[in-house]
């Protein structure tokens, strides 16, 4: 009897401490990542890892067939939602969106890969559609890591280039006249204009360009 007690004590205890364990492990779980969205007449995107925002135009459209609450766009045949009811032969304004796949070659370097322009807002006036590519797209002047520099030669003719590394972490190679060459040659930072791209359904992430040197 005392044997089988003490058996049924064991398991007993076993139960409880799994319980805990299961409890514990339930609440140590870390919330998800939730997509984010916009609202209004604005496309939705889902990004793969390594694609970021790329550019952004303003263009100017007509309303072409009007097919189930949406309208294609002419010349180039785009379909987006019809939110504020244009109709068939309108003149209106349209943001579109690129977006870029970043990949590292084995050497480190950054392959590319552009998508195709994306319309994703419309709006009546070209007024309105620039006051949304302000916001994202912004140019800015900030220091930047020097990696360093150099400078090549073929056939006696020499070439400069200066190797940066932007606040995004990617590291961007750019030809140097050899005035600037020599005033980089002692520098650990140098002052550049970046153009900064944010996403348009989340502000939060963007992409660094380089756009010339501020000094």
């Amino acid at each position: 009897m005392k044997q089988g007690r003490f058996i049924l004590l064991a398991v007993g205890l076993i139960g409880i401490i799994v319980i805990i364990w299961i409890i514990s492990t339930a609440f140590d779980k870390k919330p998800s990542v939730l997509s984010q969205t916009t609202s209004g007449n604005v496309a939705t995107s889902n990004y793969a890892p390594g694609d970021v925002p790329w550019d952004y135009q303003v263009q100017q459209v007509k309303v072409g067939d009007l097919i189930d609450g949406d309208m294609v766009l002419l010349p180039n045949n785009d379909r987006m939602s019809n939110d504020q009811n244009f109709a068939t032969g309108d003149s209106i304004w349209v943001l579109s969106f690129m977006q870029a796949t970043m990949k590292a070659d084995s050497q480190g370097k950054n392959d590319v890969t552009l998508s195709q322009w994306k319309p994703i807002k419309s709006f009546k006036t070209k007024e309105e559609a620039d006051k949304d590519l302000v916001e994202l797209k912004v140019e800015i002047k900030t220091d930047v890591k020097l990696i360093g520099v150099y400078k090549t030669e073929l056939d006696s003719q020499f070439r400069y280039f200066a190797v940066v590394e932007l606040p995004t972490g990617q590291k961007v190679k750019q030809p140097i006249p050899e005035e600037r060459y020599k005033a980089f040659k002692e520098k650990k930072e140098v002052s550049v204009v970046l153009e900064e791209v944010h996403d348009y359904t989340d502000f939060d992430q963007s992409m660094a360009k380089f756009r010339g040197w501020a000094e």
